[in-house]
């Protein structure tokens, strides 16, 4: 992992920040300006999210609408996968084809 974050590998979500700055983190300053600093994925519009949904039956999956909104951006960003633990979002992502390995 250490070596992708180095090689400048590793892309984030502005949703995923947003969702850690609501819990409590060590050192939040620091951590928050290290995740913005990240290369970011191309965000999905709230309109292909809601296609995305549709087109492949996301509905009643076990996911929300962050989840779908990472789904979005990673087939709308080339070559991304998505690392989680998320059983449910881990089921949709692999049916997608953007689910990664976690190392």
């Amino acid at each position: 992992m250490l070596k992708l974050l180095g090689d400048g590998h590793v892309l984030m979500h502005p949703m995923v920040v947003a969702e850690l700055a609501l819990g409590t983190l060590r050192d939040r300053r620091r951590t928050l300006f290290v995740l913005d600093a990240l290369r970011q994925v191309k965000v999905a519009q709230l309109a292909e999210v809601r296609t995305l949904i549709e087109a492949h039956s996301l509905y009643a999956k076990g996911i929300g609408l962050t989840d779908a909104h990472l789904l979005a951006s990673c087939l709308l960003t080339p070559g991304t996968q998505l690392w989680t633990r998320d059983g449910a979002l881990r089921s949709v992502a692999q049916t997608l084809g953007v689910l990664a390995s976690i190392p």
